[in-house]
């Protein structure tokens, strides 16, 4: 009788619990199985789901566990007096380092780390002779800027990294284009004059860790069939060609991973190919975004 009489308001109508009469500890406990979006969502609701959307507890369980190294990448003043969910929200957005050339962000639903090394920071056969390469300015690369091979007889791209990712299943691809982009009078246009030499003999990616994992695979870039892994290779278009995948364990500081792209027979030239980037991602998320994972 006396829970009955204490749910009656003052004119006697019944009073109906709503989510404000849910303390805001325990919305919090819900926010440490939502996706970092469905948090933000929800914390639109009312004071004590924005108290809960706020509590560093809840997003120190959405970051990952090399996020103080991460940090270490930012100038000092702008990591001070920063909650767990301002790191997030920092972390979530591309961060570059080692002169601009590598990108490193958390994934906004996961908080899983990803990584964009441009084709500044890589090594490639002939880039200083401008009868092989060139560097193209584009707004199609994150990097701003791509490297457009005009021919050449050996085509070898080399780089490594060293870094602390955290404990998962690693993809990582090259990001290329066959022919010269450009614009005119705002559309855009592909030039393939100089685009030959790769539907001979494929294109071989390997990679390998310092803990002793390898993988392999390889590609004509400039197949004209269907096929299920890139769907169509036709010109023009940005691909991202899977190299391998590895594993991290967490076991070690810092893992590192070496990898290359090469057609180095030379008894033709190859040309027309734009090199922008290298991606390594947790395989997951590659395959969620339909195996690109660009910009």
């Amino acid at each position: 009788m006396g829970a009955s009489l204490s749910n009656l308001g003052s004119n006697g109508s019944t009073i109906v619990p709503s989510l404000g009469d849910i303390p805001e500890n325990c919305v919090a406990r819900v926010f440490l199985h939502l996706t970092p979006p469905e948090i933000c969502n929800l914390a639109r609701l009312n004071r004590a789901f924005r108290g809960a959307a706020s509590a560093d507890y809840v997003w120190q369980s959405k970051l990952p566990s090399n996020y103080q190294h991460l940090l270490r990448l930012m100038p000092t003043e702008r990591c001070q007096n920063l909650s767990k969910k301002d790191i997030f929200a920092i972390l979530s957005r591309p961060l570059p380092f080692d002169d601009g050339n590598k990108q490193v962000w958390l994934d906004r639903v996961t908080g899983r780390v990803c990584m964009s090394i441009s084709a500044k920071a890589l090594s490639i056969t002939g880039i200083d002779d401008r009868r092989y390469w060139t560097w193209i300015p584009t707004e199609e690369s994150r990097f701003t800027v791509v490297a457009y091979l005009q021919q050449i007889w050996w085509f070898e791209v080399d780089g490594e990294d060293d870094f602390p990712f955290p404990a998962d299943n690693y993809t990582l691809s090259f990001r290329l284009h066959l022919g010269k982009f450009s614009k005119r009078l705002g559309r855009r246009i592909c030039n393939y004059e100089q685009t030959h030499g790769w539907d001979i003999k494929p294109v071989i990616f390997e990679l390998s860790t310092s803990d002793g994992q390898q993988a392999s695979s390889e590609c004509c870039l400039d197949e004209t069939e269907h096929d299920g892994t890139y769907s169509n290779h036709k010109r023009g278009c940005w691909v991202d060609y899977k190299v391998g995948e590895f594993t991290v364990s967490g076991s070690e500081p810092t893992t590192k991973v070496r990898f290359s792209m090469k057609q180095i027979d030379c008894t033709h030239s190859k040309g027309g190919l734009c090199v922008d980037s290298v991606f390594i991602i947790p395989s997951d998320l590659r395959d969620r975004n339909g195996g690109g994972f660009f910009k």
